[in-house]
């Protein structure tokens, strides 16, 4: 005989009401119940939430590239461990930087850049930057190339990169530094003891992983390879192409007068690297990959672990109330009615559990946006696996005791004692 709605909702409710006294009545029992779930459900979200949180920043600060952009390294833009191949290649040197501009007709920009971290000390008069600046090296192109736009002053233009000149761009913050009451246009700061006359400075743009993205320095490439380089150096190439219809022309232009430029052999392949922001992320996606199929891993372990805490206890539950369950049948109770009595408890327990280690689960995983100074992201798709994982564990697990409570004889159930 099939059980109307109303029929099926008081069970229910009925079978919610006894697990809460049963959970009143065996508090420690249920707690350590309650933990083993929550310890499962815990691992998996508070992994994912710290994935995605990170997976979200890294998105945005990884998208540096412009659209329709690609780099050229010597070796990959992220590699995990060091390299033979990649350190034994030929740099990519200022020459061929050169060349590739004049030859490649598809780009609209190919731009050429390098980089230091090694210049300590920038100063002002009596003043000085409070941390090291990231110094680096380009031309009138690498800015739009790195999504950054001139705030006040001038760009870079083909005569400061010819002439060498010493001249740079500014970020916020070592205008912050510099220049707190007074106009830093035109101004001649010293790095390491050498002069440079400050010709624009950059809009601000904030933090990313709680590294601020405004404590840098802008010079013409062929100056910072005189005064920070010498002949040590490996340049970074950014280009874009006209548009996304002409992007794959424009990739295989570019490589192919590489090849030349560098003497690569036909069916050798390449002697240097091509960086995409999709490229960026699938590097790094490969890599969170791994994590989450650990904490998956591990979680799954430590769900069936607890399911199998939840089938003992219900298990010693049927035990301890069999004499009720056999009033229960006297009075008109049926099998159905016992089973979906206990499996209503044991997914009832499990969801509780589970809702517990799903906000610590958040509220563990959140703690890498205060470490990392990024915005935390929820993961709503994983809380919401979670706790259909606990409905099921639920069911799976107290499938069995609910099954045996069901079968009892109730006239054997009354004599239990």
């Amino acid at each position: 005989m099939a059980l109307s709605n109303r029929q099926l909702k008081n069970i229910v409710r009925e079978s919610v009401q006894m697990s809460l006294d049963a959970i009143k009545q065996n508090k420690l029992r249920s707690i350590l119940t309650l933990l083993g779930i929550s310890v499962g459900i815990f691992s998996v979200i508070s992994v994912m939430t710290a994935i995605k949180t990170l997976e979200n920043s890294i998105e945005s600060g990884l998208n540096v590239f412009g659209t329709n952009t690609f780099m050229v390294t010597k070796s990959p833009a992220i590699q995990f461990g060091r390299n033979e191949k990649y350190r034994n290649r030929k740099n990519i040197d200022l020459d061929q930087y050169f060349a590739l501009k004049e030859r490649a007709k598809l780009p609209i920009l190919v731009s050429g850049g390098d980089e230091t971290e090694q210049v300590r000390v920038v100063t002002y008069k009596d003043k000085k930057t409070k941390q090291a600046p990231r110094v680096s090296g380009g031309d009138p192109g690498t800015l739009r190339t790195v999504n950054t736009y001139i705030a006040d002053g001038r760009n870079l233009t083909d005569e400061d990169v010819h002439l060498s000149r010493s001249v740079c761009i500014i970020g916020a913050d070592v205008v912050d530094a510099l220049f707190p009451f007074e106009d830093p246009l035109g101004k001649v700061i010293q790095l390491q003891g050498i002069n440079f006359t400050v010709i624009g400075i950059t809009e601000r743009q904030g933090q990313s992983f709680g590294q601020s993205q405004d404590n840098y320095i802008f010079m013409p490439i062929t100056t910072f390879l005189q005064r920070f380089r010498g002949n040590s150096y490996s340049l970074g190439i950014m280009v874009e192409s006209e548009s996304a219809d002409v992007y794959s022309e424009t990739l295989d232009e570019v490589i192919g007068i590489l090849r030349t430029l560098r003497k690569v052999s036909p069916g050798d392949e390449n002697d240097f690297e091509i960086t995409t922001n999709d490229e960026l992320m699938e590097t790094f996606g490969s890599f969170t990959g791994s994590i989450k199929i650990f904490a998956f891993s591990v979680s799954v372990i430590a769900l069936i672990v607890a399911g199998i805490g939840i089938m003992n206890i219900m298990l010693v539950s049927v035990t301890e109330r069999i004499k009720e369950i056999g009033v229960r049948k006297a009075i008109g109770a049926t099998k159905r009615h016992i089973l979906i009595q206990f499996l209503t408890e044991s997914v009832f327990l499990c969801q509780v559990g589970g809702v517990i280690g799903v906000i610590f689960g958040i509220a563990a995983g959140s703690l890498i946006s205060v470490v990392a100074k990024v915005p935390a992201v929820i993961p709503i798709d994983w809380a919401i696996y979670g706790v259909i994982s606990c409905s099921l564990i639920g069911i799976g697990f107290g499938s069995y005791p609910a099954w045996r409570a069901a079968n009892l004889d109730p006239v054997e159930s009354m004599r239990f004692e």
